[in-house]
């Protein structure tokens, strides 16, 4: 196989952090494994961030995002797991990662984790007419 799975996530220069900018990202297709049963747990996984000084590179992301597929964790650990990996890595004003479980035994699952910078207020929404 060309390519691992990885826990290293790369990143690079923010091309523009002097303005706040939103970058969003969906990724559809999250496994890990149910930690009682063994079974695969599949999710959509999504990124919305205000970078500071740090971008995530996505290569690398889409290999740390595959790391997680053999190993057992609860909904809410793994979703705040790779939250606190992407803080530390990336050092974002904002991070928001939202993860939608797949429905198991009839139950939807969807876990919602955020980071704020100290002192990082966001700007006012613009309404336009």
């Amino acid at each position: 196989m060309p390519t691992q799975p990885s826990t290293d996530l790369e990143t690079f220069a923010n091309p523009h952090p002097g303005r706040d900018y939103t970058i969003r990202i969906r990724i559809p297709e999250f496994t890990c494994l149910c930690p009682k049963t063994g079974q695969p747990d599949f999710a959509t996984l999504h990124l919305e961030y205000v970078p500071d000084q740090r971008c995530v590179e996505l290569k690398a992301l889409k290999l740390y995002i595959w790391s997680f597929r053999d190993q057992g964790a609860f909904h809410e650990d793994v979703t705040n797991q790779m939250l606190d990996k992407l803080v530390s890595v990336c050092g974002p004003r904002f991070m928001r990662l939202t993860a939608e479980f797949n429905v198991r035994g009839g139950i939807y699952t969807t876990v919602v984790a955020e980071h704020r910078a100290p002192g990082w207020q966001p700007p006012a929404r613009v309404e336009l007419p």
